[in-house]
């Protein structure tokens, strides 16, 4: 298993394999935006998936931007009744993912899947918990309900597939499904003495593969606050709310 930190400061100085390495943020950027209380995310080349909620006004939302410029190019509403709160999602082909919950500890989920490019609704089905993200693997999905107590995963028709407790301790808010891997990011317990992490999961025997530790932004909001994806050698980070940031993130090569 391999540990890496992600110090508070950018260049980040961290401890992979006992070795000092250091991380560097490609970029920071600023997004252009009223997302409010962010969720999850996802990229691809020059653009971002965004996911977040407006508790005040009852609305959930996803919001397409683009990485060059922070700018917004395309914002829907997602909420369906009482179901407002999109939580972590994942692109798959044309598509994106996404759980929107009542929001409530215990309360039900529709899972949606939305064109990537329109952000329209393609179609979508109901769970009887808290979703609170999903990854879309190449034939099944993947979730973590509140607080990523347990672990879900779906036949794309929506067919429950089976159910486990998270085997680790971090309260996965937004996870990805990668080359066979499940990648979850979250907050620790509070007297784990860090911040949060990253961590690589084998599904088939729920094996830690990987794990990075991580810090603070200048804000004091842990990296891993809530939105996380993972492209190409790359960790993109959105822990903050309205005024957000994307932390573009690269290792050593």
């Amino acid at each position: 298993m391999t540990v890496v930190a992600l110090s508070a400061a950018l260049p980040a100085q961290v401890f992979e394999a006992g070795t000092l390495v250091e991380w560097k943020a490609e970029r920071v950027i600023p997004l252009a935006a009223p997302l409010h209380h962010v969720q999850g995310i996802d990229v691809e080349q020059d653009r971002l998936w965004v996911s977040s909620v407006d508790a005040k006004s009852g609305k959930g939302y996803l919001s397409l931007l683009d990485t060059r410029t922070g700018k917004l190019l395309r914002q829907v509403e997602v909420q369906h009744g009482k179901r407002i709160h999109p939580g972590g999602l994942q692109l798959d082909g044309d598509s994106v993912w996404l759980p929107v919950a009542e929001y409530d500890r215990d309360g039900p989920t529709t899972i949606q899947r939305r064109n990537k490019r329109t952000l329209a609704l393609e179609r979508s089905f109901d769970v009887s918990d808290h979703i609170g993200c999903v990854a879309a693997g190449p034939n099944i999905l993947m979730g973590g309900n509140w607080d990523s107590k347990s672990i879900y995963s779906w036949a794309k028709d929506g067919r429950q597939l089976a159910k486990s407790p998270n085997p680790g301790r971090i309260s996965f808010q937004d996870l990805k499904w990668d080359n066979g891997s499940l990648i979850g990011s979250g907050n620790a317990a509070r007297d784990a003495g860090e911040a949060g992490a990253v961590e690589w999961w084998s599904p088939t025997d729920w094996r830690l593969v990987r794990r990075f530790t991580v810090g603070k932004t200048d804000r004091g909001v842990p990296y891993t606050n809530e939105g996380m994806a993972w492209r190409g050698g790359k960790l993109y980070l959105l822990p903050e709310d309205s005024p957000s940031r994307l932390f573009v993130m690269s290792g050593p090569h």
